[in-house]
This record gives C-alpha cells, sequence and structure tokens, in this order.
C-alpha cells in the first residue's frame, strides 16, 4: 500500500464525512449474532467464553471455533 497524497487525503475524507451508511435492518449484526450464539449456552459456559474472548481479543465465536478444533484434534488422536 502505498502512502496518499495530502490531496488524496482530503478527498477521502470528503467523501467519508459526506457519505451516510447503509444499514440494512433485516439482517443482525456482529453484536446480535454473538448474543444469540451465547444465548443457548448456560451462564457460566456463556461468561467463560466471554472471558477468554476478551483475554485474547477474539469474538466469542472465534473462542468456540477454537475450542471445537482443540476437542476434533484431541479426538483424532485418541483414534
Amino acid at each position: 500500500m502505498t502512502d496518499m497524497t495530502d490531496a488524496e487525503y482530503d478527498a477521502l475524507d470528503e467523501r467519508l464525512t459526506r457519505t451516510t451508511p447503509k444499514v440494512d435492518f433485516s439482517r443482525p449484526g456482529v453484536i446480535a449474532s454473538q448474543r444469540a450464539l451465547l444465548s443457548v449456552l448456560d451462564k457460566i459456559a456463556a461468561d467463560y467464553i466471554i472471558a477468554q474472548a476478551e483475554a485474547t481479543d477474539k469474538t466469542p465465536a472465534e473462542v468456540i471455533g477454537n475450542m471445537a478444533h482443540k476437542e476434533i484434534a484431541a479426538h483424532l488422536a485418541g483414534a
């Protein structure tokens, strides 16, 4: 990636300042999706996953995915 000139920066700044974001309310956002994912868990499991996500700077979905991958690897290693 190259550095922007002042003119390019000003043009981008102007465009982003004047652009209204488009929001699709028919689809859940990231936070709503994460809450839905955690809502099926009991409180202890959900709290653990949230704590792990915060500690590792990952999303709860990434933490759950990593846990599943470890379980699969352990199962395959024992097979």
